[in-house]
């Protein structure tokens, strides 16, 4: 009887083959047969699950943001049993940072697929997919802070959401050209919440409460 084959599985394993290549060259620099080398099989098997390199990289993508997004909830799971919005907002902003090997390969990938997807619509669509939901989830959770007194009425903003998304996304862009380690990265994201919510007590507790998961691995 022919072995059953997990096709999702497969295309998986060959989005991550791409994401090797893409880490240290550019997406660019990788060509159909490049990946097929990299994950081990012939070309034609490759096309027999991806027949264009465009719907392989729309593919990896979605797959690399549901690992992300996976990630974010794991560590949202990992928290008090009635967390903080100040603590679950740190531990989903921390999780966007480049802390250790495994999310840092994660992020350079990411940013290979931004740079192409400037000029490739569908990879932009892609790319733009998450960010509406992201924001809006943070904003929530601000509006949550308000609620119970930690945070003014007017921060409590779909804005404010969007300048921690920024934020973050820079300091792990520094943190990935090596012009902040990740450690200060995480401090500066501290500080970030503190002038947020205004209030450094908070921020120790929640320092505190989360100590020792933001650094946790966050591979793939």
């Amino acid at each position: 009887m022919p072995k059953k084959v997990d096709h999702e599985a497969r295309r998986q394993e060959i989005s991550e083959a791409l994401w090797r290549i893409a880490s240290t060259r550019g997406l660019d620099g990788a060509s159909l047969r490049d990946v097929a080398a990299e994950a081990g099989i012939s070309l034609g098997r490759l096309q027999h699950y991806f027949r264009t390199k465009d719907e392989m990289l729309v593919f990896a993508l979605q797959h690399i943001n549901r690992l992300a997004a996976g990630r974010i909830r794991e560590r949202i799971e990992s928290l008090d049993q009635e967390p903080t919005p100040r603590a679950v907002l740190r531990a989903c902003l921390s999780g966007m940072l480049p802390l250790d090997d495994k999310s840092r390969i994660g992020l350079l990938v990411g940013a290979a697929y931004y740079a192409r997807a400037v000029h490739d619509p569908a990879l932009r669509a892609e790319a733009q997919h998450g960010i509406p939901q992201l924001r809006a989830f943070f904003a929530d959770q601000l509006r949550r802070a308000a609620e119970r007194g930690e945070l003014p009425p007017e921060r409590a903003t779909e804005d404010e959401a969007m300048l921690l998304i920024s934020a973050v996304d820079g300091l792990a862009t520094y943190v990935l050209l090596g012009v902040h380690e990740p450690q200060d990265a995480l401090r500066m994201l501290d500080l970030k919440l503190a002038h947020l919510f205004g209030d450094a007590g908070e921020r120790a507790e929640g320092q505190e409460r989360t100590e020792g998961r933001a650094g946790a691995g966050t591979g793939w």
